[in-house]
């Protein structure tokens, strides 16, 4: 994120849930107290993954203290504020500042904005970004986020920590960042498909990933339903493959009939060329993983 610290590639895998970060770090002894009080501990240990953006003590500062000994006295209220700062799915920096806005699991958005090499957050801007969790990813933030008033009322529990109430249509239609994918969906005639029972797992590229397509190539590809059918079709994978379990394969076949690689370089996943940026956004049937390349299936 510009000038934002970012966690080096070659850095060893995590070893704390977002929770055990929080409960470590002094920085958010404040934060900590804030989500003991609310009782979310358990939920930001759960097994995600989400990304938090994690206010500093400063941050909790700038509150006059009467209006935040209010706040950790009122369990719903400060439920609904701290999970105000919680994203379904691991969002690294690149893919945030790609976004303009991100809905909360409080239900409400919050806007992004980059101006050079500042992100900022509604009014709060990062400080430091994508430290890394076994459950998620944190970018620490200098102010606290404020939900609008008609959604202090929410106390809904994160969408990955509980039972999933979408389809997979219905995550890529609901997710910024899967607008391009939706609309090549829409012209493959296969929305009816991700609906169905499954269970199926999806690589599911951004819209950066087909931003690298020359856009001649791309409008050509959306304009061709057969072949975008077969393209996204070598996105899918039978059955309900969660992370964990990728990361042991080194091929898998897809609905496509052709096959992809699967490999782990520098505690990153890959398939084919394309990274994994976010893992386990659960459907009701199957799992999403977001990938920053569109796979192109060998040619026949």
């Amino acid at each position: 994120m510009g000038a934002a610290q970012t966690a080096p590639a070659t850095m060893p895998a995590p070893t704390q849930t977002i929770a055990g970060i929080v409960s470590t770090n002094p920085d958010f002894s404040t934060l900590l107290a804030a989500v003991k009080a609310a009782g979310l501990v358990e939920t930001l240990s759960g097994a995600g993954p989400f990304t938090v953006f994690a206010p500093t003590n400063a941050a909790f500062a700038k509150i006059p203290k009467a209006d935040l000994d209010a706040l950790l006295n009122d369990k719903d209220k400060l439920k609904a504020v701290l999970l105000y700062h919680v994203v379904a799915g691991k969002v690294m920096a690149a893919d945030v500042v790609k976004m303009t806005t991100g809905k909360t699991v409080n239900g409400a958005s919050v806007n992004v904005k980059v101006d050079g090499s500042t992100v900022m957050i509604n009014d709060a801007t990062v400080t430091k970004a994508d430290v890394p969790a076994t459950n998620g990813v944190i970018h620490i933030i200098d102010t606290v986020l404020m939900p609008p008033a008609n959604a202090m009322a929410s106390t809904a529990m994160p969408a990955t920590m509980a039972e999933p109430t979408e389809t997979i249509t219905g995550i890529v239609s609901t997710t910024p960042e899967f607008s391009t994918l939706l609309a090549a969906v829409k012209a493959a005639d296969l929305e009816a498909t991700l609906l169905g029972k499954g269970p199926f797992t999806l690589f599911a590229p951004t819209n950066a990933a087909f931003a690298k397509i020359p856009k001649a190539d791309l409008d050509a590809l959306l304009a061709d339903p057969a072949k975008l059918k077969a393209v996204l079709l070598y996105h899918v994978v039978a059955g309900e493959v969660m992370a964990a379990d990728v990361m042991k394969l080194t091929t898998a076949g897809t609905a496509n009939g052709g096959n992809v690689s699967v490999k782990v370089v520098g505690g990153k996943v890959m398939i084919n060329t394309a990274t994994v940026t976010g893992t386990d956004m659960k459907a009701i049937n199957g799992v999403v993983h977001t990938i920053d390349t569109v796979l192109m299936p060998p040619a026949k």
